[in-house]
């Protein structure tokens, strides 16, 4: 099949690197354009971002020479690729903008940023969890006034730890919501090399992560209607989010009450046997098993387990009652991997799949 054409907005930063491996033997996806700020302008992609490569593979040869362009030229980027991933670094109000103008330069927009999360008429997607919600992007696109152009966003990394466990045991009624997660330096776009303090350290800080992580699941669980998404009112949840010395892999310890409660035994088959819309269309980053349960008592840890389903499986164990509430378990997921960049390829797939993406 021909390969869509594809543009990396903010492809110098690491989840702007993540999309550029993520591409190199995708098959429907060819990376044709990258982007940054001005000072990264004109030069190859090899000299814009020198010593500062994060990945664990080399940069791929198709990326290494290409000339990066200025992230600001929506108008002519947008007449090159079919669509774009959006990992920019720039204040919100400036994501905002620009995402705005690729999408109504007619350039469909995946983007791993949180500026438009809150948009009404944007879908937030974790592709096994709320497929539904692409729907509105007909209501964005006739205020956008475009035919192709629109925004759609994936959630933030920490609640791909979590929300992805919940999501089957809805069916029980979800009350009550407490959880704990413990986030990797990636996800603050660092490397123990460029961030020493973190050796032998926890910092129990990540600004705005705990409000993402309390109120991103109501908007994910939400429905749309009259052409927007209207979140939804439970469960309730609180959390507390925490940076510790691992390279990759958020993990969340998980407290849950239910309307209903249901057995240890039929939580385990929910999660052994749920199938979401990316396993029924077999997309190519899509993992056989999303939801994985492990019988250990010492599993999942981040190590051994990030890069199950090539890093797009979410790990759940240790699941028992609790004295507080009904019942508590652990999650992990790759956060840059699920939980950034191949989160977005999975959400670009799906949005081919489904008819929104054209060439």
């Amino acid at each position: 099949m021909e390969k869509y054409k594809v543009g990396v907005i903010g492809g110098t930063g690491m989840v702007g690197q993540r999309f550029i491996t993520l591409m190199e033997h995708h098959p429907w996806f060819e990376l044709t354009l990258i982007a940054a700020s001005p000072r990264s302008a004109g030069k190859t992609y090899e000299e814009a971002v020198g010593s500062r490569w994060a990945m664990d593979v080399p940069i791929p040869e198709r990326a290494r020479k290409l000339v990066v362009r200025n992230a600001e030229d929506a108008a002519s980027i947008a007449e090159e690729v079919d669509f774009v991933f959006s990992a920019v670094d720039m204040k919100k109000e400036e994501i905002q903008a620009l995402e705005e103008a690729y999408a109504r330069h007619e350039c469909p927009v995946i983007s791993n940023n949180s500026a438009h999360r809150w948009t009404p008429d944007v879908p937030m997607v974790v592709p096994e969890v709320n497929p539904e919600h692409l729907q509105v992007i007909e209501a964005q696109r006739k205020r956008l006034g475009t035919k192709r152009g629109f925004i759609a966003v994936k959630s933030n990394c920490s609640i791909q730890s979590y929300v992805p466990a919940l999501h089957p045991l809805r069916a029980f009624g979800l009350k009550r919501v407490l959880a704990c997660t413990y986030q990797a330096i990636s996800g603050a776009g660092k490397t123990f090399e460029t961030w020493p303090e973190m050796v032998d350290n926890v910092i129990p800080y990540i600004g705005g992560e705990e409000e993402k992580s309390e109120q991103e699941p109501l908007k994910v669980w939400g429905r749309v209607e009259n052409g927007v998404i209207v979140k939804a009112r439970t469960p309730d949840i609180t959390s507390q989010c925490i940076r510790v010395p691992v390279s990759n892999g958020h993990t969340a310890a998980v407290f849950v009450d239910f309307e209903k409660k249901p057995s240890m035994e039929e939580i385990k088959e929910l999660w052994a046997s749920y199938r979401g819309r990316p396993q029924e269309l077999k997309l190519p980053t899509a993992p056989e098993q999303f939801l994985h349960y492990f019988e250990e008592p010492d599993r999942p840890q981040a190590r051994l387990d990030r890069d199950l389903g090539g890093g797009m499986t979410i790990s759940i164990g240790r699941l028992r009652p609790d004295t507080q509430y009904n019942y508590k378990f652990v999650c992990l997921s790759h956060n840059t991997l699920r939980g950034a960049a191949g989160g977005a390829v999975e959400l670009a797939e799906l949005l081919c799949a489904e008819g929104y993406l054209s060439r």
